[in-house]
This record gives C-alpha cells, structure tokens and sequence, in this order.
C-alpha cells in the first residue's frame, strides 16, 4: 500500500508498522484479514488470500472467508499529476467488498480500526460536527494518544455468536454494558518574485567543505515534549450531527501536543488524522482500548457507540478507533468505503525571498481554516469534499492506470510495465505540495535515507516520471531551489545540495553547512531546468534564471573534465577523484547550458560552452576508457583499467537531445553490461567498488542502451521484485546476489520508500526527447552555433 499526497502519511513511511486492523464476522464466525489482533488471548483465524495485484493507484487483495465469503478488499490512493488541488490533500480509500462464496446466505460484518499510536503515525484525536457529518475524536502527549469523540447509529447484530470453530478452545467473554470510558498562527504566503540581477560572490575555482559532522541525524526544531502521561483534558468532542444517519462519520486523531515542523523515524507529529466512512444505520463505532473495542466486535457483530475522552500515553490501555459495518445477510456483492486522511494546514517552512516563512498546503486556499467548539483544527469541508470525491479518484485512477501499463508495456514488455506500475505511488508519496494555484511550490522529502528537503540529486533521479506525465512538476520543484538561491540563501558559487536539513524544514543553509556534491548539482541543476524547458517550451524560465545556471555552468567548465576528490549522489561509496561518470555529467552540463544560452538569444555564450563541451567530450573519450579491455568499455575513475561503473549520465545526453556523446559510447556500453549482467541474477553493481546496485541507475542504462541490454536489466530487476527478502517498502539500493539490503563501511543500508523510482520512468521520458541539434550561423564573426529544437 502506499499514500499519496504528502510526506507525513504514514503510510508511505520507511518501513514503521502500520497500526491498521480488520476483523469479518461471517454467520458469528470471526476471522482476521487486515494486521494480528491478539484479542485478550483470542487469536482469530486468518482469511486464505486467494490473489493479489496491483496497478499504479491500486493494491487489491482477494480474501476466501471459510469458503464460504469472497472478499475483494482495495486500497486506492490516487495520483493526479495535473490536477495539484486535489494531489494536495493526502487521502487513501479502503474499499471492501463482499459476496457469497458458495451461492448460499451469509450473515457479514466487518471491522476495522486504526491505533493512536507513532505505529500509525497518530498521536491523539479530537471531535468535528459538520452538517450531515457525524464526528469523533482523541488526542494525546509526546509519544501518547488519546481519544474522544464519534457518532454514527448503531445496527443491530446478535449478540448469542461464537466464536470460530477453530478458536473454541478459547473461551469468549461478555463485555458489560457500560464500557470504561478509557476508552503556530495561520499565514499565507505570499507570491514573490526571484531575483535575476544580483551580484556573483566571491568563490574559489575549488569548493572547501564546511560540512561539519554530527552524531545526531537531526533535531526536532521545537523540543519534544515529555512522553509521560499527561492528566485528562475536558472531553473534546462534539454532539452528533442533527442527522443519525447519511453524510460521513469519522474518527479524527491527533498528538495533544502540536510538534509544528517536526517529525521522528520518518513519520510527522503534526496535523489532524481523519479516519472516514459514509454514515448509515449499518454502522457502529467505538474508541477504546484495543482489546475491549474488539472484543465487542467479536461478541456482538456490532460496536456499542461509545467514545474514550481520556488523554493519556500510547501504551497506556492502548487506544484504538474503530468502525463495524453489517452488511446483513449477503449473496451478492456489496461493499463499504472507508478513508484515511491528514490535514496538515502548515505544510512546511521555507526560507525564500522574505526569509523563513510558513507555506500552507495547496487545499488551503480552497477550503480555509474551521474549527470546532474547542478550538481545534476541523477541516470538515475538505473531509467531505474529498471523501465523497472517490467517483472521481476511481475515474482518474483508472486512466492513469491504463496509461502507465499500456505505455511501458509498450515500451518495455510485461516486466517494465511491472516496475513502473510500482513505482507511481511512491514517487509520488514524496510530494509536499503548498502555496497557491497561481504560485505552486512543491516540496520533496528524502525520504529514509537522510530526510532533506528538495535534494537535486534526489529530484533527479526522480525526474522522469514528472517529464513524463506533466513536466510542470518538475518546474514546480525546482523553483524553491532557484528562490532560495537567488536570494543570497547560499555562500558558495555552485549549487546547493538542499535546501533543509529535515524534512518539512526548507529553512535552508545560509552558513553553508550542507553536504557538498559540487560538480553533481550543478550538471543536474542545469539538465533539468533544460529538460522542463524544453517540453513546455518554457524559454521565459531558462531567461528568469539565466544568471544563476551560467553561474553553476562557469563551475563545470572548471572542474567537469578533471573532477576534484568529492562525492556524487552515489555518496555512501565514498569520495573519489575523477570520477568518469560524474565527469561526463558536468561535460553534458555545459553542452546543456549552450542550449539554454541559444534559446535566449546568448549566442556568444551558447558557441562558447559548445565548444569546450565538444573538446572536454573529446578527451573524456580517452581518458575514460579502460585500456586494453575486452569488451572495451569506460573506467570508475580515470587511468583505472580494472574498474568500471554504470555510465548513467550519459542518459542526459539522449533526454536533452543534444548529441554530444557519440553514438560510439552507447554502443560500446551496451554490448559491455551483458559481460556484467549474466554474473548476478539481480543486476549489476553500480562500480567495482561494491556488489550492490541501484536500480533506478540501472534502467537510466537501459533507456539508452540496444533492446537486448535493455530487456536484460528490466527482467534481472523484475525478478528481483518478486523474488528479494527485503521487507521494507520498495528500495532502490540492494545487492545484486542476495537482493537484500546492502552493507557499506559495517553499516547496513536500509533505503527504502524513497522517490528515486521516478527513474524507473527513464524509457518513457525519452519518448518526449527533442530532435537533435542542427547548426546555423552566429550573429557575429561568423561562429557556428547550435539550435536545439524544443
């Protein structure tokens, strides 16, 4: 399963256990089939998945109940690539559907609850009334959750059942009646401008690293407050609405203590969690302690309406907020829609033209800030608005769907079609996107590897999927970097790394204290903002930032053919001098910032970089390759004939249509990779330094490489998806003969969730590659230039 909409939904978090439970009761049997409920020592039997399948929106799972129920349960998160509004809100729909199995009457309810706790990244709750709307509601401390209110009517549902025949040896026990009650400012940012005429500063050819590191990952920018328990607030919940029955009913969860900004183990501790269903007579509700909630539901069928107002720790009678609906007696299909949302007004802080202010989420300019009798946060226009908007998630969802499957099967067989498809939700899980519709800023979180914001080298390998199903999300991620830097955000000549250590911390790096990957950030900086251009036919942007890309472009010129001793994004395999995959990077940079200076009438600049990118290609050409290999193919770094790496980069060369690398270079890796792929059955190794890989460098090898080379890296990484023991959310980091996580410098390296399988997208965003450069006469002396076609 994964979420979409902003890095805080835990659901797409790096691998924490996701406190989410469901129980079916057919003819008073009760069975598992969501989580391990250990109910007071009854341990349902678990239902015997039958299939299971996922597309790009959608993870679907067909459950067999005893034969005697077919179970079609769905999660559906929605991914709108141009509809930013309704991308904004994170929301994900459980939709469950029910039919007889054997053709036969059957009595079904189904159940299920998510928990307060940092296990689902909720960490408290509060109630919500709204028209037709029924609410509930909790809260709680530091690492403590808590509960109020809910409403809805109850069904009726016998309570003489028993429990399962294969759990009978357990003895059930009634539940009496009267269950224990246990159970920063608004700101709207304002629309700038970016500065285009400022002053270069001063900056050695060479960069110096003021990166100081620290034993910590990070500090929460407002302390945590303690985790002990705190005494119980008033009850805050609302009375049910006028209304016993239609609309929508929902618990809303929430930490008691607001930690605006702020997260711990990739999971935030801010905002308001929604958990929705449509209202009926057929639904009951409780809050509570895990075990007595459920235990009602295996005894009754049925919840008994109840809310737990006390705020109090996590592990203290652990809370969870549940929902039953009795679908009756069932022959044929029927099925019942559940939500699970978070509303994050303050999406992140930004240190921009005005210094660090708060951005709200894009909703916000639609639906403003309400709140209910107690102050709280309700955001109950939104709830409905998107909760009833599934029509429209199940349409959009079903297009994409097709689109990406019919796309890369056309592309790249069944198996690409297989990455892809699994790639959608995750990339796009990683998006934060805030401000207004006229003034879009999209915010990336790194997510589990280090956890900054807008990381270029991360955006870049994410950017093919945005080049691919709208290129504007790509613009709209790299202006927070132009901003930041353009307003005097960053002391050094080349281009940042970041713009936040933490994720939703875009504070930035005014000290200059980041991780420093020079020459890496430039070449990228530069080939996607030509990239964006180039299919938007955007040349107003290329001439808004021109400035700042001939800045970085002046940085490659001097370091891109012989690189100085740094990292590049590949960072945990360490710092090396000449690095000829990062070499070629800066070379196809500078031939990219001749296409920019063409398009904007800089003519002398455009044959100026042209041609030192044409003699740096050149000699990259000889100092690059391994001498005397056979099959010939380039070095890791230069004048190291027994290494090689996966010549990745080169890519840019083919996505910007430049022409620059000669033709002689692919071919010459792509009869190499066979040499390397047929000794490993997950891939190959991304340099001789190591037998891990990276998978989404890898398919960059095989965009640009014979259709024999390509198909042999989309199956060795397809059969690794079905086939690795990692059991984190998807990785892009993995040894090549285990397929399990790496270890680097005695440390195990556990990536996971991150939005770099945007680069599984490689293949598809060359299908939108310009033709390639033709000359034509200079405005003066008679230089050649070159134009490239947009």
């Amino acid at each position: 399963m994964a979420g979409v909409g902003s890095p805080g939904l835990t659901l797409r978090s790096s691998g924490a256990v996701v406190g989410w439970t469901g129980l079916v009761r057919v003819d008073n049997d009760v069975y598992t089939w969501m989580g391990a409920p250990n109910v007071t020592g009854v341990i349902p039997p678990v239902v015997n998945q039958t299939s299971y399948s996922y597309t790009s929106t959608r993870s679907i799972f067909q459950m067999d109940v005893a034969g005697k129920v077919d179970m079609n349960i769905t999660f559906l998160s929605a991914v709108y690539p141009q509809d930013y509004m309704r991308q904004s809100f994170p929301i994900s729909f459980l939709d469950v559907s029910v039919e007889s199995k054997d053709g036969l009457d059957h009595s079904v309810q189904v159940y299920t609850d998510i928990s307060a706790g940092k296990d689902f990244g909720l960490i408290g709750a509060s109630p919500a009334e709204s028209s037709q709307t029924s609410g509930s509601s909790a809260s709680s401390t530091a690492d403590a959750s808590t509960t109020a209110g809910s409403s809805s009517t109850s069904a009726s549902a016998s309570d003489s059942s028993t429990l399962s025949s294969t759990t009978a040896a357990a003895q059930r026990r009634r539940l009496e009646a009267d269950v224990d009650a246990r159970d920063a400012p608004e700101h709207h940012y304002q629309t700038y401008g970016t500065r285009k005429n400022f002053d270069i500063i001063d900056y050695e050819t060479h960069y110096r690293h003021p990166f100081v590191p620290t034993t910590s990952n990070y500090v929460n920018p407002i302390p945590a407050a303690s985790p002990t328990t705190l005494a119980p607030a008033s009850p805050s919940f609302a009375q049910p609405a006028a209304s016993e029955t239609g609309g929508i009913a929902f618990h809303k969860v929430y930490r008691q203590t607001q930690l605006a900004f702020s997260e711990v183990g990739d999971q935030t501790e801010y905002g308001y969690w929604y958990y929705a269903t449509d209202n009926s007579e057929q639904l009951t509700y409780q809050q509570g302690p895990d075990n007595s909630v459920r235990e009602v539901f295996l005894c009754n069928g049925y919840l008994n309406n109840s809310l737990d107002t006390a705020f109090r720790a996590i592990n203290d009678s652990y809370p969870v907020f549940g929902f039953a609906y009795d679908f009756g007696n069932v022959t044929t299909p029927q099925n019942h829609l559940w939500a699970i949302a978070l509303a994050q007004e303050q999406a992140v802080q930004f240190d921009g033209a005005q210094g660090n202010q708060t951005v709200n989420s894009l909703w916000t300019e639609t639906y403003a800030n309400d709140t209910d009798a107690y102050g709280q946060a309700a955001n109950l226009d939104q709830l409905q608005f998107y909760f009833n908007d599934y029509p429209t998630a199940v349409s959009a969802s079903d297009a994409l769907d097709a689109q990406v499957a019919s796309d890369s099967t056309a592309n790249g067989g069944s198996n690409y079609t297989l990455l892809t498809t699994l790639a959608v939700r995750q990339a796009f899980g990683a998006l934060e996107y805030t401000n207004t519709s006229e003034s879009p800023l999209i915010f990336l979180k790194e997510i589990s590897s280090d956890g900054n914001v807008n990381t270029v080298d991360v955006i870049f390998p994410f950017h093919p999927i945005s080049i691919y199903l709208n290129p504007d999300i790509l613009k709209n991620l790299l202006d927070p970097l132009f901003i930041n830097q353009e307003n005097f955000h960053w002391p050094f000549q080349y281009s940042i790394h970041d713009i936040g250590s933490r994720f939703p911390n875009a504070t930035g790096h005014d000290d200059g204290m980041a991780e420093m990957q020079p020459l890496e950030e430039c070449g990228n900086m530069i080939i996607m903002t030509l990239a964006y251009a180039q299919r938007a036919n955007d040349t107003a942007y290329l001439q808004q930032h021109y400035d700042i890309l001939r800045q970085w472009n002046d940085y490659l010129v001097n370091d891109s053919l012989i690189p100085q001793n740094q990292i590049s994004t590949d960072d945990f395999a360490g710092a090396l001098e000449n690095q000829t995959n990062l070499a070629v990077k800066g070379i196809i940079g500078i031939e990219a910032m001749a296409a920019i200076a063409n398009l904007t009438g800089n003519f002398d600049d455009g044959a100026n970089f042209t041609n030192i990118a044409h003699s740096y290609i050149s000699q990259w050409q000889t100092l690059a390759a391994a001498a005397g290999a056979n099959p010939p193919h380039t070095t890791l770094n230069y004048g190291n004939d027994t290494t090689y790496s996966l010549l990745y980069n080169v890519f840019s060369d083919k996505e910007l249509g430049l022409g620059l690398v000669p033709q002689e270079i692919f071919d010459q890796q792509s009869a190499f990779y066979p040499t390397v792929l047929d000794q490993y059955p997950y891939g190959a190794p991304l340099d001789t330094r190591g037998n891990y890989t990276k998978n989404d460098w890898e398919i960059f090898c095989a965009s640009v490489a014979s259709a024999e080379t390509k198909a042999q890296f989309i199956n060795e990484i397809a059969q690794w998806v079905s086939e690795t023991p990692t059991n984190l959310p998807l990785t892009d980091l993995y040894y090549c003969e285990s397929g399990d996580y790496p270890t680097v410098n005695n440390s195990t390296i556990f990536f996971a969730t991150r939005p770099t399988v945007g680069g599984y997208f490689a293949p598809l965003a060359l299908d939108s590659a310009p033709a390639a450069p033709v000359s034509i006469p200079g405005p003066a002396d008679g230089a050649v230039t070159r134009r490239w076609d947009s």
